[in-house]
């Protein structure tokens, strides 16, 4: 297959040997009988019945921009990409077994955006550049590596030719187009942990909707990407990359046996034996013992408590224990824990199966009668714990877990039990249709819906959870797995309009450009969440921008800046498209997240003390409890105020082509601003290490803050 490049202005002759398009094409093959089995790539609208024979229509408020689903179908044979996708699986397990590669090069979206033979393309580049000037580079080129063979210091490597620049980087921006949706978004793989899937596995076998959420061709792709991504020592990871864990094993395996993998399965038998070596599953950490009491392989009389009694805590900081309420929590821990004491203190469990039954003697060292469950409460394998527990808080749990018993029904304070379950249920609710059931992220998204259905199985709401189980769902060479969101739409939208513009290319691909605008104008949150935000413990949210939807809907600092940021640099080349009002509703959000430290956190502003890291029972996870200050907020905040600041002083001056004259457009003083930047760079000095470098918490080291 070949593909033609064509440079003229607006880019719109793009002549394609191989079929493939953007929105459709098939990507992943099984032989079905005679005919194919694919799995297609389905985004926004077009993956409006993409969703399990239970779910209930979708809610969207954006007529689902941004949403990106698979879809297995029943298509007429296409050799050429059966060919293509068996040699990507083929090569993902060549290239992991042989050079440690564990990572899929998401070569199924680009089988489908660009044909199968995409990887065999031949560019036909017309020079941007005149040939003699091309000509007259190369020779200075080579004049001066001359001059420095001379010399004796070395030949420096040869400077390429600015032709050969500009048409690398237009190959590669015209590639990168191929892969764009029609909504604007760019979609792909955000994989990697091991302990999401089962979750989602566990609630689909409890909730007997296993066949309907994950029909055979999904369970077939789940098993896939697990025995992918089993280690050598037959153990799993926390995550792809990680050496193995009880939590991993455990949980990898249980997921195996119940997506229909037998117990004599080589790959289980290898995790089995992992696990026995290593103590048994009452040597789990304690996300993994929660699971596996609702699952019914372990007792919840083997877990430390989380009681649901904490929501009914005071708030208020000048009651001292309101420091300590959950509402103060970072969210991703605090929307994890809520749905999590739901279902503590309900003592959901799944039904007596076979299955079940024969996992209980397969996991255990000892006969499941036998176990000593209080012992197993404190118990963690060295391989998983990363975050000894303190004194104070095995003292906390050993009075809660006493107290525990009064609070079950029948006994003296289960009235304050129904209580706190009640009060639960309402903030998960809330949670729920203020992100169109999508949730904040996975863990949160499948407790929550078991959670609905333990408040009614054959309800709406459990239907709605099941129409967005899709959502989360990717399908690469190495499987389908549960992404660690829904996607990374909005984030990865807004670095690649500022990249386009860095090339100097954006007239090339003008369509490209265009749709992605569509997409940041589409993705921009208009709305506060409904309602007291103080009582549901919420943050503004009217005029962020997301990481991932609008339909997501959750704002976030360093996305709303980059959301900004992608704007303003759009907004010369096409025109204003995002009103003053709208910006400064960004701006306000901004600003609203900076702490009195000066630096930003995530989602919320930073709302206790790092002591409260001390009640964290997580033996696996640390700093989760409070949201932080982070270098990497911190400097996407404070470039976007400086962008924002620049955009209107042209806008007031004249220098952006509107005649000047006019006066200060935004309803933030630039004093205002400014004043916000001094505090914000007094953060960034002020957590310098003295290498002159800044640790990085995103990844992303040693000089972001620069």
């Amino acid at each position: 297959a070949t593909l033609r490049w064509r440079t003229d202005e607006e880019g719109k002759e793009r002549a394609c040997g191989s079929e493939g398009s953007k929105s459709g094409g098939a990507v992943f093959s099984d032989r079905v009988g005679q005919g194919l089995s694919m799995w297609k790539l389905r985004s926004a609208e077009e993956g409006t019945e993409v969703r399990p024979s239970i779910g209930a229509p979708l809610r969207t408020l954006c007529k689902l921009s941004g949403r990106q689903v698979w879809e297995h179908t029943l298509e007429a044979d296409d050799l050429a990409t059966e060919e293509a996708v068996e040699r990507a699986r083929e090569e993902y397990v060549a290239n992991r077994r042989d050079h440690g590669v564990k990572h899929s090069g998401d070569e199924l979206l680009r089988i489908q955006c660009c044909g199968a033979g995409y990887k065999d393309v031949v560019r036909v580049w017309t020079p941007l550049v005149n040939t003699a000037e091309a000509n007259r580079e190369q020779s200075a080129s080579k004049d001066g590596a001359a001059a420095a063979a001379e010399k004796g210091s070395g030949a420096p490597a040869k400077a390429p030719a600015a032709a050969d620049v500009d048409a690398a980087m237009l190959g590669g921006v015209q590639f990168y187009e191929q892969l764009q949706q029609e909504d604007g978004h760019w979609p792909g793989d955000y994989g990697g942990p091991m302990f999401l899937m089962p979750g989602l596995v566990i609630t689909c076998y409890v909730t007997g909707a296993m066949d309907s959420v994950l029909p055979a061709p999904h369970r077939r792709e789940m098993m896939r990407y697990l025995k992918n991504h089993a280690n050598d020592d037959g153990g799993f990871g926390l995550h792809i990359e990680g050496h193995s864990t009880m939590f991993g094993t455990v949980l990898s395996y249980v997921s195996l046996r119940l997506l229909g993998a037998a117990a004599s399965d080589p790959v289980c038998q290898k995790a089995r034996k992992w696990i026995l070596i290593h103590g048994g599953a009452t040597m789990i950490p304690s996300w993994g013992k929660f699971w596996l009491s609702v699952l019914g392989v372990f007792s919840w009389d083997g877990l430390n408590p989380v009681p649901p009694e904490v929501w009914l805590l005071p708030y208020t900081g000048k009651s001292g224990i309101g420091w300590m309420h959950p509402g103060r929590f970072w969210c991703h821990c605090r929307m994890v824990y809520l749905p999590m004491s739901y279902i503590y203190g309900a003592r959901v469990v799944g039904p007596l199966t076979p299955l079940v039954e024969s996992l209980r003697e397969e996991i255990h060292l000892q006969a499941y009668p036998l176990i000593d469950w209080n012992k197993a409460r404190n118990e963690c394998a060295k391989e998983d714990l990363y975050y000894p527990h303190p004194l104070v808080q095995d003292a906390l749990w050993w009075t809660l877990y006493k107290f525990e018993n009064l609070l079950v029904a029948g006994r003296p304070l289960a009235f304050l039990r129904r209580k706190a379950l009640a009060e639960t249920m309402k903030h998960i609710t809330y949670e729920d249709e203020n992100t169109r059931y999508v949730c904040i992220g996975p863990v949160n998204k499948v407790m929550n819906m078991l959670c609905r259905w333990h408040q009614d199985p054959e309800g709406e709401a459990f239907k709605l959870h099941a129409s967005r189980v899709p959502d989360y769902l990717w399908v690469a060479e190495d499987g389908m797995k549960m992404q660690g969101y829904n996607g990374s739409q909005c984030w990865d939208t807004t670095f690649a309009v500022q990249a386009l513009f860095a090339t100097g290319m954006e007239a090339k691909v003008h369509q490209c450009v265009q749709r992605a605008a569509n997409y940041i104008e589409t993705t921009q949150v208009r709305e506060d969440c409904p309602g007291d935000l103080e009582a549901y413990y919420r943050h503004i949210s009217k005029g962020a921008w997301p990481f991932s939807t609008r339909d997501h809907g959750w704002p976030i600092s360093d996305c709303s800046s980059e959301g900004m940021k992608a704007y303003l640099t759009l907004e010369p080349y096409l025109g204003e498209f995002i009103s003053d009002d709208r910006l400064d509703d960004c701006m306000n959000v901004i600003l609203s997240y900076q702490n009195k430290t000066g630096g930003w956190a995530t989602y919320e502003n930073t709302r206790s003390f790092p002591q409260l890291e001390l009640i964290n029972p997580a033996e696996t996870f640390g700093d989760i409890v409070i949201d932080y200050d982070y270098v990497e907020c911190s400097s996407a905040c404070l470039t976007a105020i400086v962008a924002f600041i620049e955009r209107h002083e042209k806008k007031r001056s004249g220098s952006d082509g509107g005649g000047g004259g006019s006066k200060w457009a935004s309803r933030f003083s630039r004093a205002h601003l400014e004043a916000a930047l001094r505090r914000g760079v007094s953060f960034i000095h002020s957590i310098q290490k003295s290498d002159g470098s800044w640790y990085g918490s995103w990844g992303v080291c040693f000089t972001y803050a620069c």
